[in-house]
């Protein structure tokens, strides 16, 4: 198998332990895994950007433009300004909820819809709110394993949901793995209802 995988957000959102839990997972099935991540500010709310390549020829852990097969954002400002890395028939899976990342100026009442009417306008996208998708689970910190159910359910995502599941069991701290696996089943759900309409 050859993907190519990119995740972007803000600090603070948890997209480098998605990009961690997608590697493992690769490895787990025996894949060749490159993995790198970009960060632009050391802080919370600067952009994270995390390439994931899997398969073997991947040379550099970083992902060219119009390279990636799967673009999972967690912020809809950060899914277009990273729009430039997915393949002309790559997959978008972006959280409509906005969080205004450092760096985006401007525009006080930024709500991300245009945002989101411009990616699904532009590609196969499927928009997920995380405070909707992660309310039954307290909190939308959650959503970081909940869009990898997202991507798994789609089949966008090119592995097994049993050996991502295993290794959020793996990864997860003991205390909140229930409300982990409860998010990543939710978003596995989602993922395939999208699929099949």
């Amino acid at each position: 198998m050859k993907k190519d995988i990119m995740i972007c957000g803000v600090g603070g959102q948890g997209t480098v332990l998605a990009s961690k839990i997608i590697a493992a997972s690769a490895m787990d099935e025996g894949l060749t895994v490159h993995s790198a991540e970009t960060i632009g500010m050391a802080q919370r709310g600067g952009p994270v950007t995390s390439h994931v390549r899997i398969g073997d020829d991947a040379f550099s852990p970083l992902i060219s433009a119009g390279g990636a097969d799967l673009l999972i954002a967690f912020e809809p400002s950060e899914a277009v300004r990273n729009l430039r890395y997915l393949k002309k028939d790559g997959f978008v899976i972006v959280n409509s909820v906005p969080v205004k990342p450092t760096s985006l100026s401007g525009g006080a009442d930024y709500d991300g819809k245009a945002e989101i009417e411009f990616l699904t306008s532009r590609c196969r996208c499927l928009a997920v709110n995380s405070d909707e998708l992660c309310a039954p689970f307290g909190s939308s910190k959650f959503f970081n394993v909940a869009v990898l159910g997202a991507a798994a359910g789609t089949g966008e995502l090119g592995l097994s949901a049993d050996t991502v599941r295993n290794e959020i069991i793996k990864t997860v701290p003991q205390r909140f793995l229930e409300k982990n696996l409860a998010a990543f089943a939710a978003g596995i759900k989602l993922g395939a209802e999208h699929s099949a309409n």
